[in-house]
């Protein structure tokens, strides 16, 4: 904190008396100060110039980095150098790819059949052993999950030179007859594989016709609900591609409607448990409309149908 009493302006001089012996020093003259020189006009703009960051910038990066590139252009403008320089480079980049850390020796499939584990390693690009740098993991998983059986597919490369193949299959659930053979299908209506013969798979269903792959799902909630008589059922029939039909043995065919086709199964099903309907001679059991269905009976069924009633075929057919 500064005092209240403020320092002199002008120092008072000693005071004298008659027994002081001080005496007064006589003040000195000050040294006469050096006059600079003014800067030229030229020093003075670029000073100024000097000052600008965009300037400053330019001189202390860009000119540096203008100079190094081009001494690179013009020694990379030799084609010998250049041809020299990406051969050194080939032989640094095999070098470090080619060591045994980097090496794969042995190759696993697990969760494959013996079919898709054979697809699987046929698919491998390279004969083993290989460097994994000239895998193309990403192309070779796609390989795989190209194949119709496989649903997903996990690669890793394993501690050792080991590749593992990690693949889930697809599970066939039913059989869709086509005009070129018999295809197997998922849950999803994907193909997992081709049959030759009915009979190499008895324990899935058939289906048939133009666009049943797309209604998996529903004709297997149809097979579900026609449980009871599945051993007496044929298969599904598509038709138009929006409804379908069930076949039976004996040449009967069951009519399902467009809408809700579970609900007609089973209301089938309790017409047969109270009335015995499916154990009658019949053809067609036409379940389309759902407040009139109807049903046609066999040749011999409808001839012996006349002769209860008496009637000729000429007069029934009039009838």
């Amino acid at each position: 904190m500064r005092p209240l009493s403020a320092d002199p302006r002008y120092p008072r001089a000693p005071a004298v008396g008659p027994r002081s012996h001080v005496q007064m020093a006589a003040p000195q003259k000050k040294a006469p100060k050096m006059r600079r020189a003014a800067p030229s006009r030229l020093a003075f703009r670029l000073e100024r110039l000097w000052l600008t960051p965009f300037v400053r910038l330019v001189t202390r990066i860009g000119v540096p980095v203008f100079c190094v590139t081009l001494g690179l252009g013009l020694w990379l403008g030799d084609s010998g150098r250049r041809a020299d320089l990406v051969e050194r480079y080939e032989i640094v980049k095999a070098q470090i790819q080619n060591r045994p850390e980097f090496r794969i020796s042995e190759l696993t499939v697990d969760g494959a059949s013996a079919e898709v584990e054979d697809a699987v390693r046929a698919l491998l690009p390279v004969g083993l052993p290989a460097s994994r740098f000239a895998i193309d993991l990403d192309a070779y998983r796609a390989a795989i999950r190209r194949l119709d059986a496989v649903e997903n597919v996990a690669l890793m490369v394993q501690s050792g030179g080991a590749l593992e193949v990690r693949v889930t299959e697809r599970v066939p659930v039913i059989l869709w007859r086509t005009a070129t053979g018999i295809e197997m299908l998922d849950t999803t209506g994907h193909r997992t594989a081709s049959l030759t013969r009915r009979d190499a798979r008895p324990d899935l269903p058939l289906i048939a016709g133009y666009g049943a792959d797309k209604a998996v799902a529903e004709a297997l909630a149809i097979l579900a609900a026609a449980k009871p008589i599945l051993p007496r059922a044929r298969g599904l029939v598509r038709v138009g591609e929006r409804r379908w039909d069930l076949v039976l043995d004996r040449d009967q065919r069951i009519l399902l409607p467009e809408e809700n086709p579970v609900r007609a199964v089973q209301r089938t099903l309790a017409l047969d448990s109270v009335e015995d309907l499916l154990s009658r001679d019949f053809t067609r059991l036409d379940l389309r409309n759902e407040t009139r269905p109807t049903i046609r009976l066999s040749e011999a069924a409808l001839t012996a149908l006349h002769e209860i009633k008496g009637l000729t075929p000429a007069k029934a057919s009039h009838d």
